[in-house]
């Protein structure tokens, strides 16, 4: 497979694979063609140019990438994590490019369901307002629940889990066959072990749990300010909500799961390959623990400011007014 723009390509190497299997005649199959005997002996006899060798090289990256993680990279993180690991600078066009010539894509996400509303008196105010960036960590944390469907039984499997914003890491999370407090209590409790001193403002949307009286004294106590969404507006909790699309988007590439065991096996397995292994173009290809560790440790943090995303800014206009 050619990888570069050379005309009549794909005609030539019919030419040339017919002509060695089949021992059809050349000069036929050019007219048939309608190709010169000249431009066929050229291209037959022709030196591949640096350009293509180097798109060879790319497309072997490519393949290995994809497979080796299990098609859940897309040409952006492609082009990223090729550059981060081989010390080059191939651009996303180019790399794009290649993917779609070897038919290589990441595996799609699918949509998330609607917020449940809740009684107002017992819900707070959106104190985050879409404003996802943080310059420490424990400066912002989001949390949510999600469910997974066990493999072959019609019963699931729950995943409470707490983001800071600053790193994008998990900084508590805990499975559960019951969606119920004891699971987000469970949770929060988790998350002050590991940061016993932090006092973030704490966003969630409307969920029961968050709306209890119990958790909202579990936050006043430990001086947290309480956040939710709002009903209807799943950017509010933009963060969280993208991390439960991306664990339901490779996980399941990545990791053979039958059962409740292999379910909860590949969950543990994903978080941490999430937190230590997957760099993100935004923290300039480091991990999200490599971030948090750094950050952990040095007086002024780095800051990673947010890219415009276009599909979110086209959302806010017309939803967010």
């Amino acid at each position: 497979m050619t990888l570069g723009k050379l005309r009549y390509q794909s005609k030539y190497m019919t030419i040339q694979y017919f002509y060695k299997e089949k021992h059809w005649s050349i000069h036929w199959m050019c007219k048939q063609l309608d190709v010169s005997h000249a431009a066929y002996y050229k291209w037959l006899h022709r030196s591949v140019p640096k350009q293509e060798q180097e798109n060879r090289k790319i497309a072997e990256l490519i393949r290995e990438y994809d497979e080796r993680f299990c098609h859940i990279l897309g040409y952006r993180r492609m082009t990223a994590w090729i550059n981060h690991f081989n010390h080059t600078h191939y651009s996303k066009n180019r790399v794009h490019r290649i993917m779609q010539k070897l038919g290589i894509h990441s595996v799609i996400r699918k949509k998330k369901k609607k917020y449940q509303s809740s009684a107002p008196e017992t819900t707070a105010e959106n104190l985050l307002k879409r404003d996802f960036f943080a310059s420490a960590p424990n400066e912002k944390w989001a949390t949510d629940v999600t469910e997974f469907k066990i493999p072959g039984t019609n019963r699931k499997l729950y995943l409470s889990a707490i983001l800071d914003l600053y790193d994008r890491s998990p900084v508590a999370y805990v499975i559960s066959k019951r969606n119920d407090n004891k699971l987000v209590f469970d949770t929060y409790d988790k998350a002050l072990e590991s940061n016993p001193d932090a006092k973030p403002i704490f966003h969630s949307d409307r969920g029961f749990q968050y709306t209890s009286n119990v958790f909202r004294m579990k936050l006043q106590k430990q001086g947290m300010k309480q956040s939710m969404s709002r009903v209807g507006h799943c950017i509010d909790n933009g963060p969280t909500e993208g991390f439960w699309g991306i664990i339901k988007a490779e996980m399941f590439q990545l990791y053979s799961i039958t059962d409740e065991q292999s379910l909860r096996d590949a969950i543990d397995k994903y978080i941490h390959f999430y937190t230590e292994e997957r760099p993100q173009e935004r923290f300039g290809c480091m991990t999200p623990g490599e971030v948090r560790r750094a950050a952990l440790n040095a007086e002024i943090p780095d800051q990673y400011p947010i890219a415009e995303n276009k599909r979110v800014e086209k959302y806010k206009a017309k939803w967010c007014a």
